[in-house]
């Protein structure tokens, strides 16, 4: 079991600033970049016009301009070497035990071997270093959207994701168990299915189920006759309930597809920063109904939806493109 005093803080911990990577491949949005950049760009400004820091990650000297022209001027820019934007994935995870902060950078291999990238490897830990915290790799392969902590010692993850033979082929459930316990502070495992059809992570979490409070789990409801992932959440939520934990229901985005492709469109990539829940929307008819399920989730903060849908066209969302440092 890993250290009773050493924990992953939630999303919901203060934090000190978010990193937010930017869009500047135009292979991964064909036809979508220049409306991808916009929409990053309103999500980053509407978080440090908030009031808290935000550190937009850019590729080079074009970029650099492209985001300055777009951002409001409260968001500070840094030139970095990455490929894609899921900083969520390729950033750093930050545990705290006691006094200390520190860095937990896993081994990434682009999704199971689908995205390879230049600057990806390196990112996380070049975040970490900036931001003055000792890195500690670990000896396995873990992407961050792939689970969410309550803050108790509990995380949920999917098998589809965890357990896939693209990641981690030589580690059992079990094993995977005591390396959560050992490198993060999770001491228990609730085991989702599968995630969301033609997530190109192989089901990460963050796009599923993602926890408000402590015991508290939020997952999708599906919305309309049509809805392709309607047994997924129905799984889910009968996973959830049989574990112990409160399950509260935000409605689904529906069918939303391009040119005949199911997308992972999901409400559940919300970012939480420290004054602001951003909802990622994308055009449909149920944007307004998931926006104001989130808002009751968070009464604390001001939770705003800001249109993702060209974001999504790569392959995620706000969550998936975000990283918080959180405060010690």
């Amino acid at each position: 079991m890993g250290d009773v005093t050493m924990r992953m803080p939630p999303e919901w911990h203060p934090q000190q600033w978010l990193w937010i990577g930017f869009p500047h491949d135009p292979v991964e949005w064909p036809g979508f970049l220049g409306r991808a950049q916009e929409q990053i760009a309103a999500f980053a400004s509407a978080v440090a016009d908030s009031g808290q820091e935000v550190r937009l990650i850019v590729r080079d000297e074009a970029n650099l301009a492209r985001a300055r022209a777009l951002c409001s001027s409260a968001v500070k820019l840094e030139m970095r070497r990455y490929g894609d934007v899921w900083l969520r994935d390729t950033g750093p995870l930050v545990v705290q035990q006691g006094a200390r902060q520190i860095a937990r950078r896993f081994g990434f291999n682009g999704w199971g071997g689908k995205y390879l990238m230049d600057g990806d490897q390196e990112i996380g830990a070049e975040l970490a270093e900036s931001a003055g915290l000792a890195v500690e790799t670990c000896d396995w392969v873990l992407e961050g959207g792939a689970l969410d902590g309550d803050s108790t010692g509990l995380v949920v993850t999917t098998e589809q994701c965890l357990l896939n033979p693209n990641r981690n082929p030589q580690l059992s459930r079990a094993d995977l168990e005591a390396r959560l316990a050992r490198d993060l502070g999770f001491d228990r495992v609730l085991w989702l299915g599968d995630g969301l059809i033609n997530d190109h992570t192989d089901g990460h979490v963050d796009n599923l189920a993602r926890f408000v409070a402590p015991g508290v789990l939020a997952l999708p409801r599906a919305t309309g006759t049509g809805d392709p992932n309607a047994a997924i959440y129905a799984d889910a939520r009968a996973r959830a309930e049989a574990f112990g934990v409160t399950v509260r229901e935000v409605p689904s985005p529906g069918r939303v597809e391009t040119d005949g492709r199911i997308e992972p469109a999901s409400y559940m990539n919300f970012a939480v920063t420290s004054q602001l829940v951003v909802v990622p929307t994308y055009g449909t008819a149920h944007d307004a109904d998931g926006v104001a399920a989130v808002a009751e989730l968070f009464p604390d903060r001001q939770v705003i939806g800001i249109l993702a849908d060209a974001v999504l066209a790569g392959g995620g969302s706000f969550h998936c493109a975000s990283q918080q440092m959180p405060t010690l």
